[in-house]
């Protein structure tokens, strides 16, 4: 495949990474667009297998419009998924990534913003506003609670300036330089989906980096676009709660300390009711999907914890 270059713009440095799943008609949709504006940057698709007939489709897409594909033999989730293309990217000479969700995008203007402020400082994360479809904002910072792993608006840390807190960007779409990226390791794979975005935030930091949402770039998600096995009245999907409530336990046995672990512990029945009513009630019509993802996301989550040593 040719590589797209150019001199006279950051973008020729950059490489935009997007991981699919079954949804080549997202990509066909939203991702042509945004490459054919921006010819410089190196497209990177990275296909987690699900069937044949999506392979095929990925391969002609990239064949179409110089995408550069990466097609794995099995779904190795989210965060796997992003660290091959990141490798692909750096290898090819790219020395900033921006990570983008199939079903979100953004202009060309605010890509250059993003790849512009990375570029010019190697220590920084960022990430646009991001908006539903309807315009309404869907993601402009966030912050984890510590005591008790709960997530919470960042307007809101006046009202709870005593409790600790960390701050995190959305996987959906972020921009790091490639130096940072290669030394906060990039996503860790236990999480497959979910949560991995706040783990690498927490690293990044870690690592000497920093966290910024760019009030000048805006993206559009349209989220859960990939899940298609929702149905029409429910908001989210069981592969949503599962590996929500499952990874916030992985969290805590990885990053939160013994004190607050045991708090983390107890409060995550309610914690767990909490991120099946971001859905809304309607999907309790049917209640053995939502309460499976419960009772296994608790489980699966709970064995994390007690096969990991306290940090």
């Amino acid at each position: 495949m040719t590589v797209p270059g150019g001199t006279g713009s950051p973008l020729g440095a950059a490489a935009v990474v997007v991981v699919n799943y079954g949804s080549h008609a997202l990509l066909e949709r939203n991702l042509t667009r945004i490459s054919a504006a921006v010819p410089e940057a190196l497209f990177v698709v990275v296909d987690n297998f699900s069937s044949a007939d999506e392979r095929d489709a990925i391969v002609h897409l990239g064949e179409t419009h110089g995408w550069m594909i990466i097609a794995l033999p099995t779904n190795t989730g989210f965060g796997n998924g992003v660290n091959a293309g990141a490798d692909a990217a750096i290898a090819a000479g790219r020395s900033a990534l921006l990570v983008l969700n199939p079903d979100a995008t953004l202009e060309r203007a605010s890509l250059e913003e993003l790849i512009s402020a990375v570029e010019h400082d190697h220590t920084l994360m960022v990430a646009p506003i991001i908006r539903a479809p309807s315009g309404r904002l869907w993601f402009g910072g966030a912050d984890l609670l510590l005591d008790d792993g709960r997530m919470s608006n960042p307007r809101r840390r006046a009202e709870r300036a005593d409790r600790p807190y960390n701050e995190w960007i959305s996987g959906a779409c972020f921009a790091i330089s490639s130096e940072l990226w290669l030394r906060s390791g990039g996503f860790d794979p236990d999480y497959f989906l979910y949560w991995e975005d706040v783990d690498l935030s927490l690293r990044v930091q870690r690592a000497g980096g920093r966290l910024r949402v760019d009030p000048g770039s805006e993206a559009v998600h349209d989220e859960g676009g990939t899940h298609t096995q929702r149905l029409r009245w429910r908001a989210k999907s069981e592969t949503y709660y599962y590996y929500n409530i499952r990874n916030r336990l992985y969290y805590a046995a990885k990053h939160v300390d013994a004190r607050n672990r045991k708090r983390w512990l107890r409060e995550t029945p309610l914690v767990s009711y909490e991120i099946l009513l971001q859905g809304g009630r309607a999907q309790f019509l049917l209640p053995w999907i939502p309460l499976r993802a419960y009772l296994r996301g608790i489980r699966d989550g709970r064995r994390f914890i007690r096969s990991h040593p306290q940090v």
